[in-house]
């Protein structure tokens, strides 16, 4: 069975159970050599504390350390902190931290830049409210031990001390009074990773060069890391062919090519190291402004769309279908909720009650459907068919592309925009990846958070109680809940969801299959020629 078909058919984590294309490994790592890591059309900066996803993530785990790295079975283990203790009540969490870490400029790593980071992702990262809500204070009774208060039980705190969400940045370097969202540092950033910052050319690369003062021993085994960014999904294949590309992650190429791939006895092609993920492709719509402050508008729009059309003739049937804020493999996902069959007589009835009757020509109204650089088969095939379907119900369609990322990203997140193709990943915990996209609090100017300004008092109550429960039966019932209550307000209407692969030479050894796949230190990556 391919790769593709089988995340078609099965959960990520059972994939990963299943043991697919696994990693290359040999019997004594070799020190030096180059990896160079394909990726899509760019990144916006280098700082993970205060901006999300894979653009950012990839390079920003090897710039920063976490107190914490998370294994393939979702468990902490040392990293920045040697180890810790839980207090009994659940509510105090001491960590000791490693005595030889530095930061790339030399100055030592405290528990005072722990606690200044914290509270730097928890005021600006896109979900650190959601995440670090709970967090009271964080003491720093000495340098190296670091107590973190919460003020309510917090079942996902372990899991949000990762690297690419909770990274440890310099307070010495960053706590200068200038925005953390726009700080000229996060460019070139000083770091406390296995490898520090040489240089960034916009839309072409990013440099990495092993730090030789890393606080592990021996570590990293690369000389450097390439991120080389390839804005076109055929030249994306034929680098990985050439051997211009060691390492792609998030499928960096077509659906369509991914068998070929297989077949390529060079390469080897995996879908493990995204189970902490949980990818869902959506429409998001603005919420602030006509047509789609109206229920009644985007009912129309879900009945309108065909999702099994896109899943299976659009999509070849290699995403599974998403109706839900939750991957359909999470344990709070539920199958009660509408899935909106296609019906066009009622998304006409619907529009005809919000007031837009069709003029002579059938047109009720004209919109303008943004979508991303990334996801090209998903959302920007999924743009084009959305077009030609909404047509159907009296909804004239303008598509508009972005130059890159970066500009779509600015675009969404200053709510310019009256609906867009999008997608979000739900993370280890729902308190991590789904409370950010609906929380009152969270409606900011930041991508991946709640652009769409949806606000319901009783879904903040839900995703409140249930993100400080730990009775697993408990918070099921509450996310059920919460899932029903979305579903029928639709701040978002879900499609499919996104299906991931990595491609990576032969010679690149142990490459990084953890639940973060790519999005985790590489210190232990080496290449075997």
């Amino acid at each position: 069975m391919s790769i593709m078909r089988s995340i078609a058919r099965n959960a990520i984590v059972c994939l990963a159970a299943a043991g697919l294309a696994g990693p290359s490994f040999a019997a004594e790592p070799k020190r030096g050599g180059t990896l160079i890591v394909g990726g899509g059309a760019g990144v916006r900066h280098l700082n993970p504390a205060v901006q999300s996803g894979g653009a950012t993530g990839v390079p920003g785990t090897q710039l920063f350390a976490g107190l914490v790295r998370i294994d393939d079975e979702f468990e902490p283990h040392p990293y920045l902190a040697k180890h810790w203790e839980i207090s009994d009540d659940g509510l105090g969490y001491t960590f000791h931290l490693v005595e030889n870490a530095r930061f790339h400029d030399g100055k030592p790593i405290t528990s005072e830049d722990v606690a200044f980071s914290l509270g730097i992702v928890k005021a600006n990262h896109p979900f650190g409210i959601a995440m670090f809500d709970a967090v009271e204070r964080v003491d720093t009774p000495d340098p190296h031990t670091v107590v973190i208060r919460l003020s309510k039980p917090h079942p996902a705190l372990m899991q949000a001390l990762a690297p690419l969400l909770m990274p440890v940045i310099p307070k010495h370097v960053f706590d200068d009074g200038q925005e953390p969202k726009t700080h000229p540092m996060n460019a070139m950033p000083v770091g406390s990773g296995p490898f520090k910052f040489k240089e960034w050319v916009k839309g072409q690369h990013v440099i990495l060069e092993r730090n030789d003062d890393f606080f592990i021993e021996g570590r990293p085994y690369l000389d450097r890391i390439i991120i080389k960014f390839i804005k076109e999904p055929s030249v994306r294949m034929l680098a990985l062919e050439k051997g211009e590309v060691d390492y792609y992650p998030f499928t960096g190429v077509r659906f369509r090519d991914v068998p070929k791939m297989e077949k390529n006895p060079d390469l080897n092609v995996t879908s493990k190291g995204y189970e902490a993920l949980g990818p869902i492709n959506y429409f998001e719509f603005n919420l602030r402004k006509p047509p789609f402050d109206d229920l009644r508008v985007r009912q129309a729009v879900a009945y309108a769309i065909d999702q099994d059309f896109m899943v299976n003739k659009l999509h070849g049937g290699v995403p599974h279908p998403g109706y839900s804020p939750f991957y359909h493999a999470s344990p709070f996902h539920s199958d009660k909720l509408n899935k909106y069959p296609v019906d066009l007589e009622r998304a006409g009835k619907l529009l005809d009650e919000a007031g837009y009757a069709p003029d002579a020509d059938g047109q009720r109204m004209k919109v303008v459907l943004d979508y991303p650089t990334f996801h090209i088969d998903s959302l920007t095939n999924g743009a084009n068919y959305a077009k030609s379907q909404l047509k159907k119900v009296g909804i004239a369609v303008e598509l508009r592309a972005p130059a890159d990322f970066p500009s779509w990203a600015k675009q969404i997140a200053s709510w310019d925009y009256q609906f867009t193709l999008n997608d979000h990943w739900n993370y280890p915990d729902p308190v991590i990846g789904v409370h950010r996209i609906y929380l009152c609090g969270n409606i900011r100017n930041t991508i991946w958070s709640n652009t769409q300004g949806y606000c319901n008092e009783k879904v903040d109550a839900l995703l409140q109680e249930a993100g400080a429960t730990l009775d697993p039966d408990r918070r099921k019932a509450l996310y059920e809940e919460f899932q029903l209550l979305v579903n029928e307000e639709l701040p978002l209407y879900f499609i499919n969801e996104e299906p991931y692969v990595t491609v990576s030479h032969k010679t690149v050894m142990n490459p990084p299959e953890t639940v973060w796949g790519a999005m985790q230190p590489m210190d232990e990556v080496w290449l075997d020629r």
